[in-house]
């Protein structure tokens, strides 16, 4: 287990992702794939009111969290994380948008409190220290424990920071942001943000979409709904380089490339656990295997080079 920056959530080396709840994966397989990551040792669940309303028009990832939780009655072993400012009619970080959009996070979750309280997406359009106001409102009244920040840049993360500090509210804990091999803009000003300030790094898209499960070659057809996003990678210079890299590593390990990819970014400075999702059990089993996987020193050398863009 490891500790989100200086707090005492203690959890899983890969959070579970599950956004693709109610979407491709219906409540019987999400039931499945919840049940085989806490058999598995797993505990940290990241979800957003707004996963997967694209496809649903309902917020169907924390319903059908909420109804495992409420059946296998195990909320408290479970690090239960969620989000705000994204879902439509609830947009940004105004005060009233985020007092309602807990409550209703909280009602489909069958809980009264949240372990990880995400700010989707920074709202330029409201003060700083009013939506930082009201998350400590709500860790004052015990619906939320600690608070996080996705997608924030340096300089207004870093900005957030110095106003809880300032004003005495409650301070943002871990940050959220896109971070894999072929994806390494946070390895700069970002992550010196995040280390010098004490926090942890729980990023997303640790396989790029799907691109560093290994099964993108070009002319290849793959069945998935990021199918086209994952391919652009294989026009950079390094993407190819960085797959052909994975494969051989996993081929020596023998385990999946997407194991070695999560491992890779799991090994970073910052993180703390990145997020996978899996839409079905067989797309699970990669991403179990990542969380024991320590890569060797020179092992994350040749992958830091292969994957480099220039």
């Amino acid at each position: 287990m490891r500790s989100i920056g200086t707090t005492d959530l203690s959890v899983f080396p890969i959070s579970l992702g599950t956004n693709v709840f109610g979407w491709t994966a219906d409540k019987e397989t999400s039931f499945a794939i919840l049940d085989a990551y806490v058999e598995g040792g797993g505990n940290f669940l990241d979800t957003a009111d707004v996963y997967p309303y694209w496809a649903t028009g309902e917020s169907t990832s924390e319903t059908i969290i909420g109804e495992w939780l409420a059946a296998r009655r195990n909320r408290d072993s479970i690090v239960l994380a969620t989000k705000v400012g994204m879902l439509e009619g609830l947009e940004g970080l105004a005060p009233a948008t985020i007092r309602t959009a807990v409550e209703d996070s909280l009602r489909r979750l069958h809980t009264d409190y949240l372990d990880l309280y995400w700010a989707h997406v920074d709202d330029h359009d409201t003060p700083l220290v009013e939506s930082l106001a009201v998350f400590d409102a709500l860790v004052q009244e015990g619906k939320v424990r600690y608070i996080g920040a996705s997608n924030y840049s340096a300089p207004r993360l870093a900005e957030a920071l110095k106003l809880s500090d300032a004003e005495g509210l409650a301070r943002y804990v871990a940050l959220q942001q896109p971070y894999n091999l072929v994806e390494r803009a946070y390895e700069g000003d970002l992550r010196e943000v995040v280390a010098a300030e004490g926090l942890s790094s729980v990023p997303y898209f640790g396989l790029a979409r799907g691109f560093l499960t290994g099964k993108y070659a070009p002319g290849a057809t793959v069945d998935s709904p990021r199918a086209g996003r994952a391919a652009e990678y294989l026009d950079t210079p390094h993407g190819p380089r960085t797959v052909e890299a994975l494969v051989g590593l996993a081929r020596e390990r023998g385990v999946a490339p997407a194991s070695i990819a999560l491992a890779w970014v799991a090994a970073q400075p910052t993180v703390t656990a990145p997020i996978a999702s899996a839409r079905n059990l067989e797309q699970l089993r990669p991403i179990m295997d990542a969380a024991g996987l320590m890569l060797s020193q020179e092992e994350l050398a040749i992958l830091d080079e292969a994957s480099r863009p220039s």
